[in-house]
């Protein structure tokens, strides 16, 4: 960090394909990728989780706010797994520690959050798969999914976000059910990191039952996940000045252990 601000890295030659790595003053707590929302599309970028990067770096983490190709962008399926995948990668070459790396991801971000802690599980030449263009594999030891859309097929036959699903995957679960069990976090249960959901019923972006349908199949199968109802909306999960974003910020020292 130089003065306060962070330092871009990138992962590809796309404009998209970079991240922004805050550093605090000292030796980080430990390394936290976030992972901006928006329904997967390009409008939407990673200014939104700044100002909670600033307040991790403040806090003592490392923090790695990452972006991405958006869907109808140079993204969509594959290239929105793959990006997530390289960049949370690329912080092995990097001066952020990688044995414990925590994913805060907000609403569709939370959606990627979960599948990139699940990514030690696809099948060999998946996208996002480990090992893939000879990189190092950095793993997601725990995930924060702050109203994330952990039901990703569900988003898609129901239209929340209106076409937001379907035009990441590029059709539906009917149309592409291979890629769908790649993509979907709710299809890979369990994995090996926590996962905890934040969520409010007062949600009207994301509906709180995505949450409830995760935890519940993910205990089911024998993960480890919970779900913790906050009091705010969609948005208080990415104000710094909220309760619900002191949520996330009490969460990261067990996760951290």
């Amino acid at each position: 960090m130089n003065n306060g601000l962070p330092v871009i890295h990138r992962y590809g030659a796309d404009q998209a394909q970079f991240g922004e790595l805050w550093l605090p003053g000292g030796t980080p707590l430990g390394t936290v990728v976030i992972i901006h929302g928006g329904f997967w599309r390009a409008r939407y970028d990673l200014s939104l989780g700044r100002p909670l990067a600033a307040d991790l770096a403040a806090r003592g983490y490392a923090a790695w706010n990452l972006e991405y190709r958006r869907a109808l962008a140079g993204g969509g399926w594959p290239g929105t797994f793959e990006d997530v995948a390289a960049g949370i990668d690329l912080l092995a070459t990097l001066p952020a520690g990688t044995s414990r790396v925590v994913a805060v991801g907000h609403s569709a971000g939370g959606h990627l959050a979960a599948w990139a802690a699940g990514r030690a599980k696809l099948p060999p030449g998946a996208p996002g798969a480990p090992g893939a263009g000879g990189r190092a594999f950095v793993a997601v030891t725990g995930v924060v999914s702050q109203a994330g859309v952990l039901a990703l097929a569900d988003c898609a036959r129901e239209r929340v976000g209106g076409t937001a699903a379907l035009d990441l995957m590029g059709g539906g679960p009917g149309e592409l059910p291979r890629e769908y069990r790649l993509a979907d976090p709710i299809a890979a249960v369990p994995i090996a990191a926590p996962v905890l959901c934040l969520h409010s019923r007062g949600d009207a972006n994301v509906p709180y039952s995505y949450s409830e349908r995760y935890v519940a199949a993910a205990t089911a199968a024998g993960g480890t996940a919970s779900l913790t109802e906050l009091s705010g909306d969609h948005f208080t999960l990415i104000d710094p000045a909220s309760p619900d974003w002191a949520a996330v910020v009490a969460a990261l020292p067990a996760l951290f252990s």
